[in-house]
């Protein structure tokens, strides 16, 4: 007896007293390791989207397009090879592989996917709404104190943002519009005498431009800052597919209103144009903050929901 007696005490302190230490080891390793996956899983891909976001919004998309995606290219690249990497590890695990825990490394797989493709997304939106024509437009001339009775249409092709002298308004008498499914709108941009008469120009080669924003019916044009008495800049238009239909709008007028128009050149009219084209970058800047911000939450939301997920799965 007394020798099974002590034989318990022995067993007990030599095999099962490390089992516990070692098990206490094991565990805290495991926690260290869920702690460094759970920081991978919510910076890894917010970092990966706010650089995809970054890259395809603003000046690289715009100076070297082909740099821009195959930067996305090689994003997408990593995404690939994440996936073939999770897809490893669930088919070992599957095959009771004790060695392998795919769980967070599928969750970074689907979450990096989701911020590539996001990011790619809403950079080329955020591009094509503010900073493309933001960077159009600064690649172009600044003219200062144009005097519209003597300035020519052609003497400014290269001008984006135009200053008019003191005096210069819209000849809302001139108005005109043309009508194809939209409405394209044009006044003439003329300069007034000393008891504020509007001049008659041999020659209107400046016109304001909007689209439906007159009804087609003579002195009906409300476009841009028509009515604002500081307006005297204007903000040229570039876009190639509407201008054609400008030009038939002032061909009316020429007809109706017995002017010339030799060169024509559009603009909306504007009070400051510089402040209204920095007002795009501005707009570009905030809602990039504002996605940076949005991803963040969604991500840290998505990493909470995963370590709740998991720890029911067991794998805590």
């Amino acid at each position: 007896m007394n020798d099974a007696y002590l034989s318990k005490p022995q067993l007990y302190g030599g095999f099962g007293g490390n089992g516990v230490n070692e098990a206490f080891f094991v565990r805290r390793q495991r926690q260290r390791m869920n702690l460094v996956a759970v920081c991978q899983c919510l910076f890894v891909p917010w970092i990966t989207f706010c650089l995809v976001y970054a890259t395809v919004s603003f000046n690289l998309h715009y100076r070297l397009p082909w740099l821009c995606w195959f930067i996305v290219g090689a994003f997408s690249c990593v995404v690939v090879a994440l996936g073939l990497a999770a897809f490893v590890s669930v088919r070992a695990k599957m095959r009771n592989d004790e060695s392998r825990e795919p769980t967070w490394f599928v969750f970074l797989f689907v979450t990096m996917a989701i911020a590539v493709i996001v990011g790619a997304v809403l950079g080329n939106l955020n591009f094509w709404s503010f900073m493309q024509r933001y960077y159009d437009y600064t690649n172009l001339n600044d003219y200062k104190n144009v005097n519209v009775a003597t300035m020519k249409g052609a003497q400014l092709m290269d001008g984006a943002r135009v200053s008019f002298d003191e005096g210069t308004v819209l000849d809302l008498r001139k108005s005109m519009g043309f009508k194809n499914l939209a409405t394209y709108c044009v006044a003439p941009i003329t300069t007034t005498s000393a008891n504020d008469v509007r001049a008659e120009l041999a020659n209107y080669d400046f016109w304001a431009v909007g689209t439906d924003c007159c009804s087609g019916d003579m002195t009906d044009f409300h476009c841009g800052e028509y009515n604002n008495p500081k307006a005297r800049g204007g903000l040229r238009l570039l876009q190639d597919d509407e201008r054609a239909f400008y030009r038939l709008a002032v061909q009316q007028a020429e007809a109706l209103y017995h002017v010339k128009a030799n060169h024509p050149l559009f603009f909306y009219w504007v009070e400051d144009p510089t402040t209204e084209m920095e007002g795009w970058r501005a707009e570009s800047y905030k809602y990039f903050f504002l996605g940076m911000l949005v991803h963040f939450c969604w991500q840290l939301l998505c990493v909470v929901l995963g370590i709740w997920g998991f720890s029911k799965m067991g794998h805590f």
